[in-house]
This record gives C-alpha cells, structure tokens and sequence, in this order.
C-alpha cells in the first residue's frame, strides 16, 4: 500500500503527467479500435466540467484520474491509470477513493465509466467492481460496443 501519498488537481503541463497521459493514450489504442477509445486527450482534460489530478509519493508520479460532470446529478470517471513502476501499491485505489468523497461533495447522485472490455482491463473491472460499480447499459452519448464496458455506482 501507499505510506505516503498527495493527490493534487494538476494542470497537465509537468513532464511526468505528460509522459503517463501519452502512455495512456497509446495503451487504450493498442487494446481497442480506434473507434472505440473513449479516453480525453490533453485539450478535452482541460475542458469544461472536467476535474483532473495525479497521485504523488514524495516526488514519485503513481498515477492519474479525472471526472467529468455529464451534468448537476450524474460525474464520469475519466482517465484512470497508474503508473507502471506503481502498479499494486494502492494508487488506483486511492484515486478511486479521491474521485468517489468529490462526486459525493458535489451531490452527484451517480457516478459512471466506460471502459474497455478486452483482458487488458480485467484489472479495471476488478476495481470498479470492489468500490460498488455494476455494469450498466451506455450513458450520456455512448453507443454500445464490444470493445466498451460500462460501470455505474449509486452515490
């Protein structure tokens, strides 16, 4: 587990997010059709109703995660992802936590994702489903898709 971490609403200009966000982006392309990639890029992380931070060990970047207000009831988890030399140390899980306590302070009502369906994210689904998540049918402008899961919590 984490012995000392800090979850900061980032900006995206540090190096190090930077450099997780493009592994990111490759790793959803790689494990899904381009067509089937849901994730934000830069531009859409800085977008309105879109809340993004990144978990810090001291100086060590563990991972990332955002949330989107689809609207006044109802937040999107976006952009999960730990970093590889980070994996089973707690960070996604923390993030989860983070982004789970800001929908409630917001008086969301539920809380969303998609997600891919492939092996890749077995380890996702297992996550979601730790927290409470059930799988649902698409939401806001989703469509369904092989390649996509999607997870909803009650809040």
């Amino acid at each position: 587990m984490i012995s000392r971490h800090t979850i900061i609403e980032d900006n995206l200009t540090g190096p190090e997010i930077r450099a997780l966000l493009e592994e990111h982006f490759a790793g959803m392309l790689a494990n899904s059709p381009e067509e089937s990639c849901h994730f934000l890029d830069f531009e859409g992380l800085r977008g309105p109703g879109v809340t993004f931070w990144s978990i810090w060990n001291d100086a060590q970047l563990m991972g990332c995660g955002a949330m989107k207000e689809i609207d006044p009831a109802h937040g999107e988890v976006k952009s999960m992802r730990t970093h590889s030399a980070q994996l089973r140390k707690g960070a996604a899980a923390a993030m989860l936590e983070h982004i789970i306590a800001t929908a409630r302070e917001r008086g969301y009502q539920r809380l969303s994702l998609e997600t891919g369906s492939t092996p890749a994210f077995d380890p996702a689904h297992a996550l979601y489903l730790r927290y409470g998540f059930e799988y649902c049918g698409p939401f806001a402008d989703y469509k369904e898709d092989p390649f996509s899961r999607f997870m909803t919590l009650a809040l």
